[in-house]
Protein backbone atom coordinates (compact mmCIF):
# COMPACT_ATOMS: atom_id res chain seq x y z
CA UNK A 1 0.00 0.00 0.00
CA UNK A 2 1.85 3.40 -1.49
CA UNK A 3 2.33 5.80 0.98
CA UNK A 4 0.78 9.61 0.70
CA UNK A 5 3.68 10.76 -1.23
CA UNK A 6 3.77 7.25 -2.95
CA UNK A 7 1.58 6.06 -6.49
CA UNK A 8 1.64 2.70 -7.16
CA UNK A 9 2.60 0.96 -10.61
CA UNK A 10 -0.94 0.23 -11.67
CA UNK A 11 -2.13 3.97 -10.82
CA UNK A 12 0.93 5.30 -12.69
CA UNK A 13 0.39 2.81 -16.16
CA UNK A 14 -3.32 4.51 -16.23
CA UNK A 15 -1.84 7.61 -16.77
CA UNK A 16 0.79 7.20 -18.75
CA UNK A 17 -0.37 8.07 -22.65
CA UNK A 18 -3.20 10.19 -21.44
CA UNK A 19 -2.86 14.09 -21.94
CA UNK A 20 -2.38 14.40 -17.57
CA UNK A 21 -0.06 12.11 -17.02
CA UNK A 22 2.70 13.12 -14.43
CA UNK A 23 6.15 14.63 -15.27
CA UNK A 24 8.13 11.70 -14.93
CA UNK A 25 12.00 12.01 -13.53
CA UNK A 26 14.28 8.90 -13.84
CA UNK A 27 16.88 9.90 -10.88
CA UNK A 28 18.77 6.29 -10.79
CA UNK A 29 22.08 6.47 -10.28
CA UNK A 30 24.58 5.51 -13.56
CA UNK A 31 25.60 1.66 -12.39
CA UNK A 32 21.20 1.17 -11.91
CA UNK A 33 20.62 2.49 -14.82
CA UNK A 34 23.48 0.71 -16.69
CA UNK A 35 22.16 -2.77 -15.22
CA UNK A 36 18.87 -1.60 -17.35
CA UNK A 37 18.99 0.98 -19.36
CA UNK A 38 15.43 1.92 -19.89
CA UNK A 39 12.96 4.21 -18.91
CA UNK A 40 9.32 4.01 -18.28
CA UNK A 41 7.51 5.93 -21.22
CA UNK A 42 7.50 9.17 -21.21
CA UNK A 43 10.58 9.67 -18.15
CA UNK A 44 13.49 11.75 -18.86
CA UNK A 45 17.05 11.14 -16.99
CA UNK A 46 18.05 13.94 -13.92
CA UNK A 47 21.09 13.86 -12.18
CA UNK A 48 19.54 13.15 -8.35
CA UNK A 49 22.76 15.12 -6.94
CA UNK A 50 21.79 18.51 -9.25
CA UNK A 51 18.13 18.72 -8.34
CA UNK A 52 18.51 22.43 -7.36
CA UNK A 53 19.97 23.30 -10.57
CA UNK A 54 16.80 21.71 -12.31
CA UNK A 55 14.23 21.72 -9.99
CA UNK A 56 12.68 24.68 -10.65
CA UNK A 57 12.19 23.82 -14.24
CA UNK A 58 9.47 21.27 -13.28
CA UNK A 59 5.89 21.46 -13.00
CA UNK A 60 3.30 19.76 -11.04
CA UNK A 61 2.40 16.85 -10.78
CA UNK A 62 5.51 14.76 -10.68
CA UNK A 63 6.78 11.10 -10.09
CA UNK A 64 10.20 10.62 -8.97
CA UNK A 65 11.46 7.12 -10.12
CA UNK A 66 14.97 5.46 -8.43
CA UNK A 67 15.83 2.05 -8.72
CA UNK A 68 13.33 0.76 -5.76
CA UNK A 69 11.52 3.76 -4.79
CA UNK A 70 13.93 4.23 -1.71
CA UNK A 71 16.62 7.15 -0.71
CA UNK A 72 17.14 9.10 -4.02
CA UNK A 73 13.53 9.59 -5.36
CA UNK A 74 12.04 10.01 -1.76
CA UNK A 75 14.88 13.15 -1.46
CA UNK A 76 14.25 14.06 -4.88
CA UNK A 77 10.59 14.64 -4.65
CA UNK A 78 11.06 15.88 -0.95
CA UNK A 79 13.51 18.82 -2.65
CA UNK A 80 10.84 19.67 -5.16
CA UNK A 81 7.87 19.42 -2.60
CA UNK A 82 10.13 22.59 -0.95
CA UNK A 83 9.40 24.60 -3.88
CA UNK A 84 6.07 23.56 -4.66
CA UNK A 85 5.79 21.39 -6.61
CA UNK A 86 3.31 18.59 -6.44
CA UNK A 87 5.68 15.44 -6.17
CA UNK A 88 5.49 11.74 -5.43
CA UNK A 89 7.68 8.57 -5.63
CA UNK A 90 6.79 5.43 -7.29
CA UNK A 91 6.59 2.54 -5.00
CA UNK A 92 9.14 0.17 -5.55
CA UNK A 93 10.54 2.30 -8.13
CA UNK A 94 11.78 1.07 -11.81
CA UNK A 95 12.43 -2.79 -10.58
CA UNK A 96 8.59 -2.59 -9.48
CA UNK A 97 7.53 -1.36 -12.97
CA UNK A 98 9.62 -3.90 -14.60
CA UNK A 99 8.18 -6.94 -12.09
CA UNK A 100 4.65 -5.92 -12.80
CA UNK A 101 5.34 -5.90 -16.89
CA UNK A 102 5.11 -2.04 -17.16
CA UNK A 103 6.49 -1.06 -20.67
CA UNK A 104 9.99 0.20 -21.30
CA UNK A 105 11.76 2.44 -23.88
CA UNK A 106 15.42 1.23 -24.39
CA UNK A 107 17.48 4.76 -24.01
CA UNK A 108 19.67 3.88 -26.76
CA UNK A 109 16.62 4.29 -29.56
CA UNK A 110 15.56 7.61 -28.49
CA UNK A 111 17.77 10.38 -30.52
CA UNK A 112 20.27 12.76 -29.32
CA UNK A 113 18.88 15.83 -27.49
CA UNK A 114 18.85 19.43 -28.31
CA UNK A 115 20.48 22.09 -25.56
CA UNK A 116 16.94 22.12 -23.71
CA UNK A 117 16.71 18.45 -23.68
CA UNK A 118 13.92 18.17 -26.12
CA UNK A 119 14.21 15.22 -29.11
CA UNK A 120 13.17 16.79 -32.22
CA UNK A 121 11.93 15.49 -35.44
CA UNK A 122 11.41 16.57 -39.10
CA UNK A 123 8.67 15.56 -41.56
CA UNK A 124 7.10 16.24 -44.35
CA UNK A 125 4.92 19.33 -44.34
CA UNK A 126 0.79 18.90 -44.72
CA UNK A 127 0.72 16.02 -42.67
CA UNK A 128 -2.48 13.74 -42.64
CA UNK A 129 -2.43 10.42 -40.83
CA UNK A 130 1.32 8.54 -40.19
CA UNK A 131 2.72 11.83 -39.65
CA UNK A 132 0.50 13.04 -37.05
CA UNK A 133 0.04 9.77 -35.18
CA UNK A 134 3.74 9.21 -35.11
CA UNK A 135 4.10 12.61 -32.96
CA UNK A 136 1.09 11.83 -30.37
CA UNK A 137 3.03 8.32 -30.09
CA UNK A 138 6.31 10.66 -29.39
CA UNK A 139 4.90 12.93 -27.02
CA UNK A 140 2.68 10.56 -25.09
CA UNK A 141 5.27 7.96 -24.45
CA UNK A 142 8.76 8.64 -25.49
CA UNK A 143 9.50 12.51 -24.81
CA UNK A 144 6.46 14.83 -23.80
CA UNK A 145 8.66 17.24 -24.54
CA UNK A 146 9.58 16.74 -28.16
CA UNK A 147 9.49 19.05 -31.56
CA UNK A 148 8.48 18.46 -34.43
CA UNK A 149 9.52 20.96 -37.68
CA UNK A 150 7.29 20.55 -40.78
CA UNK A 151 9.10 21.31 -43.62
CA UNK A 152 8.94 21.07 -47.84
CA UNK A 153 9.43 17.46 -48.63
CA UNK A 154 12.78 18.11 -50.37
CA UNK A 155 13.97 19.72 -47.63
CA UNK A 156 13.84 17.25 -44.58
CA UNK A 157 17.08 15.60 -45.18
CA UNK A 158 18.77 18.42 -45.09
CA UNK A 159 16.88 20.36 -42.50
CA UNK A 160 17.53 17.40 -40.09
CA UNK A 161 21.28 17.36 -40.87
CA UNK A 162 21.62 21.29 -40.08
CA UNK A 163 19.45 21.46 -37.57
CA UNK A 164 20.35 18.29 -35.78
CA UNK A 165 16.91 16.61 -36.20
CA UNK A 166 16.03 13.49 -36.86
CA UNK A 167 13.74 12.61 -39.82
CA UNK A 168 10.97 10.40 -39.89
CA UNK A 169 7.85 8.94 -41.92
CA UNK A 170 10.27 10.07 -45.96
CA UNK A 171 11.80 7.58 -47.68
CA UNK A 172 15.26 6.10 -47.05
CA UNK A 173 15.59 6.67 -43.15
CA UNK A 174 15.04 4.49 -40.12
CA UNK A 175 12.16 6.04 -38.80
CA UNK A 176 9.75 4.94 -41.95
CA UNK A 177 7.50 2.26 -43.50
CA UNK A 178 9.20 -0.55 -43.52
CA UNK A 179 7.18 -3.22 -46.36
CA UNK A 180 3.34 -3.03 -45.75
CA UNK A 181 3.59 -1.42 -42.08
CA UNK A 182 3.48 2.53 -41.53
CA UNK A 183 6.06 4.48 -39.38
CA UNK A 184 3.61 4.16 -36.80
CA UNK A 185 4.17 0.52 -36.60
CA UNK A 186 7.48 0.74 -36.62
CA UNK A 187 8.33 3.32 -33.54
CA UNK A 188 6.14 1.03 -31.50
CA UNK A 189 7.85 -1.84 -32.60
CA UNK A 190 11.48 0.04 -32.32
CA UNK A 191 10.38 2.08 -28.60
CA UNK A 192 9.07 -1.49 -27.63
CA UNK A 193 5.59 -0.16 -27.05
CA UNK A 194 3.74 -3.59 -27.91
CA UNK A 195 0.78 -2.96 -25.14
CA UNK A 196 -2.24 -4.21 -26.70
CA UNK A 197 -4.17 -0.87 -27.08
CA UNK A 198 -1.36 0.50 -28.90
CA UNK A 199 -0.93 -2.70 -31.48
CA UNK A 200 -4.69 -2.21 -31.54
CA UNK A 201 -4.45 1.06 -32.71
CA UNK A 202 -1.32 0.94 -35.02
CA UNK A 203 -3.52 -1.78 -36.97
CA UNK A 204 -6.09 1.92 -37.55
CA UNK A 205 -3.14 3.69 -38.38
CA UNK A 206 -1.93 1.37 -40.81
CA UNK A 207 -5.29 0.36 -42.40
CA UNK A 208 -6.12 4.51 -42.64
CA UNK A 209 -2.70 5.63 -43.82
CA UNK A 210 -2.51 2.90 -46.48
CA UNK A 211 -5.27 2.64 -47.97
CA UNK A 212 -6.14 -0.81 -46.69
CA UNK A 213 -9.88 -0.08 -44.74
CA UNK A 214 -10.35 -3.45 -44.33
CA UNK A 215 -8.17 -4.28 -41.52
CA UNK A 216 -9.81 -2.52 -39.26
CA UNK A 217 -13.64 -1.18 -38.93
CA UNK A 218 -12.41 2.35 -37.44
CA UNK A 219 -10.27 2.96 -39.88
CA UNK A 220 -12.51 4.80 -42.64
CA UNK A 221 -12.99 6.99 -39.35
CA UNK A 222 -10.18 7.47 -38.82
CA UNK A 223 -9.22 8.33 -42.25
CA UNK A 224 -12.26 11.11 -42.27
CA UNK A 225 -11.47 12.80 -39.55
CA UNK A 226 -7.42 13.28 -40.91
CA UNK A 227 -8.78 14.29 -44.57
CA UNK A 228 -11.22 17.02 -42.41
CA UNK A 229 -8.70 18.01 -39.60
CA UNK A 230 -5.96 18.54 -42.88
CA UNK A 231 -8.79 20.86 -44.34
CA UNK A 232 -9.35 22.48 -41.43
CA UNK A 233 -5.88 24.45 -40.42
CA UNK A 234 -3.79 25.97 -42.65
CA UNK A 235 -1.14 25.69 -39.96
CA UNK A 236 1.08 22.31 -39.60
CA UNK A 237 1.59 22.55 -35.84
CA UNK A 238 -2.29 24.01 -35.03
CA UNK A 239 -3.16 20.74 -37.02
CA UNK A 240 -0.65 18.36 -35.08
CA UNK A 241 -1.83 19.63 -32.02
CA UNK A 242 -5.86 19.09 -32.93
CA UNK A 243 -4.69 15.77 -33.90
CA UNK A 244 -3.40 14.86 -30.51
CA UNK A 245 -6.19 15.54 -29.01
CA UNK A 246 -7.87 12.56 -32.02
CA UNK A 247 -5.42 10.01 -31.55
CA UNK A 248 -6.13 10.61 -27.52
CA UNK A 249 -9.71 9.49 -27.86
CA UNK A 250 -8.84 7.02 -30.31
CA UNK A 251 -6.33 5.91 -27.97
CA UNK A 252 -8.90 5.53 -25.14
CA UNK A 253 -11.13 3.24 -27.00
CA UNK A 254 -8.61 0.94 -27.88
CA UNK A 255 -7.64 0.89 -23.65
CA UNK A 256 -11.02 1.04 -22.06
CA UNK A 257 -13.98 0.98 -24.66
CA UNK A 258 -13.75 -1.30 -27.33
CA UNK A 259 -16.77 -3.74 -25.18
CA UNK A 260 -19.21 -0.36 -25.22
CA UNK A 261 -21.36 -0.07 -27.88
CA UNK A 262 -24.31 2.46 -28.26
CA UNK A 263 -27.79 1.54 -28.41
CA UNK A 264 -30.61 3.95 -30.06
CA UNK A 265 -33.31 3.86 -29.61
CA UNK A 266 -33.45 2.30 -26.19
CA UNK A 267 -35.30 -0.35 -25.58
CA UNK A 268 -39.24 0.83 -24.40
CA UNK A 269 -40.66 -0.30 -21.31
CA UNK A 270 -42.04 -3.83 -21.24
CA UNK A 271 -40.60 -5.07 -24.49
Amino acid sequence: MPSFTEISTDKLSRLIGTPGAPVLIDVRNDEAFSADPRLIPGSVRKPFNDVDQWGTEIRSPAVIICHRGAKLSHGVAAHLRVTGVQAETLEGGFEAWIKAGGLAVPEAKLPSRDAKGRTVWVTRARPKIDRIACPWLIRRFVDPGAIFLFVPTPEVLMVADRFGATAFDIEDVFWSHRGDRCSFDVMVEEFALQSEPLLRLATIVRAADTARLDLAPEAAGLLAASLGLSRMFADDLDQLQAGLTLYDAFYRWCRDATDEAHNWPSAKKGN
